[in-house]
């Protein structure tokens, strides 16, 4: 995962009077909020993003808006700002309509997935975000609706759809891909050393009839990893799971469109910020990043060339953590990765 950091600024990330500001910003942000239903990294993020935000008709963009808390902190400490919120699940925009209704004459929501932000942009009749926020992978409410299929803890219908509207759901994926494609999609997205062995186990449980339950398969999996690795890394069937969700809801190959086509649409000074949840995630959005954060004016040249300036700034020295103390009270919290960063200059062809 590279150099993880928790929480270190780079020199310049903000002046002794942006810092108080954004003190403020972030008590504005937290009034009312349950202390057990804290965002993810939220008193960071607003850090971050809000300096891009202070300005009157400035536009933020969550690109996914899950249960709209990370948005919520930021129009309180924003109030200048309007919200363009996107999300692929319509019961998420449905939650966060709910929720953000003191805010309805701020707030834009859009179905959508978050590849789809230049033209959520479009629709909300903005050219350009000052901010954009990407929350990946599974949300709370997707993990605490057994029938939703994400958890492995509660018995459900293989689903793991993030869009109900799509037709390949996981028990499609368990059920019809050969066992090579499956092995790979198991080691690929589920990080599984053991995939092989968990693909051979499903097809020998698929002879006798479909697979369609979480239970089942995660006891399946328990079953065909070897019992001397079970006892650390948590439950044995997380990584298959993973693996899974992702191959269903196509989201590696998703967030390598998002992150060009979200940094396309930023203005100068925006901000972007990626909270990932795995090292396949975090390594995208370490490369997409730092590409546009180089200069490029090629090494036998004496002067840098214009043209060749970085397009970003890096907010963020790697990839930064959770506080020890945000991880004790949300467990969900711990795999997360921030990385952020500010337009500088505008692409050539601009």
């Amino acid at each position: 995962m590279g150099d993880n950091r928790q929480h270190e600024r780079p020199d310049g990330d903000s002046s002794p009077g942006q810092g108080q500001d954004i003190d403020a910003s972030i008590r504005a942000a937290r009034e009312g909020i349950d202390p057990l239903h804290v965002p993810v990294m939220l008193d960071r993020i607003v850090e971050l993003l809000a300096p891009a935000l202070s300005r009157p008709g400035s536009v933020f963009v969550d690109g996914t808006l899950g249960l709209g808390g990370h948005s919520e902190a930021l129009l309180k400490a924003c109030p200048n700002m309007r919200l363009v919120g996107v999300d692929r699940d319509t019961s998420a925009l449905e939650r966060s309509a709910e929720r953000l209704a003191p805010y309805a004459d701020r707030t834009h929501f859009v179905h959508a997935v978050y590849s789809d932000i230049p033209r959520a942009l479009d629709e909300a009749g903005a050219k350009e975000a000052d901010a954009i926020l990407l929350d990946l992978g599974v949300s709370s409410p997707q993990l605490d609706e057994t029938d939703r299929g994400f958890a492995y803890a509660h018995d459900a219908p293989l689903d793991m759809r993030m869009d109900r509207a799509q037709t390949l759901t996981a028990a499609e994926v368990v059920n019809e891909y050969p066992v090579a494609e499956l092995t790979r999609v198991l080691r690929t997205y589920g990080e599984e050393r053991f995939a092989s062995r968990v693909a051979r186990a499903i097809e020998r449980r698929r002879a006798q009839g479909r697979l369609d339950s979480t239970r089942e398969l995660a006891e399946l999996v328990r079953e065909a990893i070897p019992a001397a690795t079970r006892r650390t890394g948590g439950h044995p069937a997380k990584r298959t799971f993973q693996g899974l969700r992702i191959e269903v809801n196509a989201e590696l190959s998703i967030l390598k469109e998002t992150l060009p086509a979200a940094v396309s649409r930023l203005g100068l000074g925006g901000r972007i910020a990626v909270l990932s949840y795995h090292s396949l995630e975090d390594r995208l959005t370490k490369k997409a990043l730092s590409a546009l954060a180089v200069d490029t004016t090629p090494a036998d040249l004496p002067v840098p060339l214009p043209d060749s300036q970085p397009e970003l700034r890096l907010l963020t020295r790697g990839s930064e953590l959770p506080t020890d103390e945000e991880n004790e009270r949300n467990p969900r919290a711990q795999s997360a990765r921030l990385r952020a960063a500010e337009r500088v200059r505008w692409p050539s062809r601009q």
